[in-house]
């Protein structure tokens, strides 16, 4: 009997990190920085600090998870192998599966309104015509896919350093208001930095698809750890940095009502012309687009070769040596989500369903250091926290 066509293993630590840093970048600071800041105000970079450490104490659980178990389907693995319970492996990884294709989705209306500067076509064909161009590449080959994703991250971070730079003469002649950045920690500013939290969370979304690449990663139980970490670090930084500049270049009123914050302070901070910003989001929102419809085709690929999915999903091209069925599902299903739902509904859906799949990485590794009396207080303090965190962000969002 043959044996089935494995995939590629073919990534490097540095195109590991790319990945991960392209797919958190995409899915986030191009699209949302408006949206945040019309939740949390000047209080905005909190609300990114708030989610970044919400996501620090996840991603401490996937780096340790990723480690002992280097498989595509990731999630629904650590689940089977530490919780023993096969239904909540599926269970899970199919919630994954759906909140990084509405993750996708909301990436892909974030591009219409950069998109906007060139083209006047109706925002259903703009959509249309890029995912099926995607999906297309995704089809293409993992090694020319991420090739192509390196170097359109590396074009994402000129962009903001580009918006960094731009801003530095007038951030040099006025300074920076840090009072007006300062919280004074009542109930009202609380509720505003933990409802920007939320959205800003979907901001980091993005290092976890790593995992699910750890069939083609060379050495991944040394590089998806540290590829994860560099992610992670390399992100907070940069939207921390963003924030600030832009809160304090725009005015809140115009930055809060923006579809394309990046055109926005190109145009308010420089002569530049808005092309060349406009042109740098297209990529960021491209490159977020096409890195999640990989993810969810090895999602999907893994799970079907645990039986948790329809075995046909776990067919790879001999020639490719990529997933077809589940890279042409995960384009279709991204497509549909785009057409039918509004931007901050899909992120804020994509928010929740990440934060209940983050809790139960979390609650696997607490559960798999008990059992193996590993009981120090890293051992055990580390995914408690990040479990507690995941569900009090998600009940204070609900409550709110």
């Amino acid at each position: 009997m043959d044996q089935p066509t494995p995939l590629l293993r073919s990534l490097s630590l540095l195109e590991i990190s790319f990945y991960g840093i392209g797919t958190i970048v995409g899915a986030g600071i191009y699209v949302l920085l408006g949206k945040v800041v019309s939740e949390s105000g000047m209080m905005a970079p909190w609300a990114f600090f708030l989610a970044a450490v919400v996501v620090c104490f996840s991603a401490a659980s996937y780096a340790e998870l990723s480690r002992r178990f280097p498989h595509s389907a990731g999630e629904p693995v650590y689940i089977v192998e530490s919780l023993r319970s096969r239904h909540l492996g599926a269970l899970v990884g199919y919630a994954l599966v759906l909140g990084a294709i509405i993750s996708a989705a909301t990436i892909t209306r974030g591009f219409t309104g950069y998109m906007g500067v060139f083209s006047h076509l109706p925002d259903w064909s703009m959509m249309t015509i890029l995912i099926i161009i995607l999906t297309a590449i995704a089809l293409w080959g993992v090694k020319q896919s991420v090739t192509i994703a390196i170097l359109t991250t590396v074009l994402e971070l000129a962009g903001l350093l580009l918006i960094i730079v731009i801003s530095g003469d007038d951030i040099k002649q006025r300074g920076i208001d840090w009072s007006s950045l300062t919280p004074e920690f009542s109930t009202t500013e609380f509720t505003a930095i933990t409802s920007g939290a939320f959205l800003a969370f979907f901001a980091f979304i993005g290092f976890e698809d790593m995992v699910h690449m750890a069939e083609e990663v060379k050495n991944p139980q040394t590089n998806l750890p540290l590829g994860i970490a560099i992610a992670v670090t390399v992100t907070t930084l940069l939207y921390a940095t963003i924030a600030i500049v832009a809160l304090q270049t725009v005015p809140l009123e115009s930055l809060a009502s923006s579809p394309a914050p990046m055109v926005l302070l190109v145009e308010r901070n420089s002569d530049l012309p808005l092309q060349l910003m406009g042109a740098i989001g297209v990529v960021a929102m491209v490159n977020g687009i096409l890195l999640q419809i990989i993810m969810v085709s090895r999602v999907l690929y893994g799970m079907a070769k645990r039986q948790l999915a329809p075995a046909l999903l776990s067919s790879v091209c001999t020639a490719t040596r990529t997933p077809i069925p589940a890279t042409l599902l995960a384009g279709s299903l991204v497509l549909a989500f785009a057409l039918w739902l509004p931007v901050t509904t899909l992120a804020r859906a994509t928010s929740c369903l990440i934060l209940l799949v983050f809790t139960f990485v979390n609650l696997s590794l607490l559960s798999l250091h008990y059992r193996e009396r590993q009981r120090g207080p890293l051992q055990l303090g580390l995914p408690a926290t990040g479990t507690l965190l995941c569900i009090g962000f998600l009940v204070i969002q609900i409550w709110s």
